[in-house]
């Protein structure tokens, strides 16, 4: 049986490596993208047998996605597809709408056998976390996650929150991440919403209290 399937990672080796290794196990991709705006405009237009999702994206992240995927009333199997194996991470996924829950290290004939057994009905996560999988099923919760204010920021604006920390100006911060000044303002006014604050002044305060860094900074530590 031939599987069609839409693949969304931001990480363009992954997503060309993959493709390349499903078409030879007759498994059809019917797009690779990047973006996860995009792979919702694709969901609807080309209404796949199983989406492929990472979780960890720019912008917007997996779990996003997968959840206006389900509202928008897409039904078609989601199988998040990740570095993390982090039990509140499945957990999440699986509550959300997630059929099922891969890493990335996995061997891609397992991965074949996983997306069959989805698209079949099955729910599929990786075996090392499977005994998680029995938890949920069974309606045992898992301790909840230390709460962080920056829970709700997605990486683009984590990153945009501690340049503004550092005391970057708007154009500044465009500058150093190649984006418009008016995405930044947009951005900006996302974290301060997420926030629950009201001015720039206020969010870098949080960022300096809890420690957040640009790993940009951080990359040029001891450079002159």
């Amino acid at each position: 049986m031939s599987l069609n399937i839409l693949l969304i990672d931001d990480h363009t080796l992954f997503r060309e490596g993959l493709e390349s290794l499903l078409g030879r196990r007759n498994i059809r991709v019917l797009a690779a993208v990047g973006e996860g705006a995009e792979g919702l405009r694709l969901a609807r237009e080309l209404n796949p047998d199983v989406i492929l999702l990472d979780m960890r994206m720019p912008e917007m992240s997996g779990m996003d996605v997968l959840r206006q995927l389900r509202q928008s009333g897409f039904d078609k199997p989601v199988v998040m597809l990740t570095t993390s194996s982090d039990e509140r991470d499945l957990v999440e996924s699986l509550r959300s709408g997630a059929q099922g829950y891969l890493l990335k290290d996995m061997e891609p004939d397992e991965l074949v056998l996983a997306l069959r057994d989805i698209v079949a009905g099955k729910t599929v996560v990786a075996p090392d976390l499977a005994p998680v999988l029995a938890r949920v099923v069974q309606g045992d919760s898992l301790p909840a996650r230390e709460k962080s204010p920056f829970t709700d920021l997605t990486p683009r604006e984590n990153e945009i929150l501690s340049l503004l920390a550092e005391g970057q100006s708007n154009k500044v911060i465009a500058r150093n991440l190649g984006i418009s000044d008016g995405t930044v303002k947009l951005h900006v006014k996302a974290i301060l919403r997420k926030l629950g604050v009201h001015s720039r002044v206020e969010a870098a305060v949080i960022a300096v209290e809890h420690g957040l860094r640009s790993a940009r900074g951080n990359d040029q530590d001891g450079t002159a």
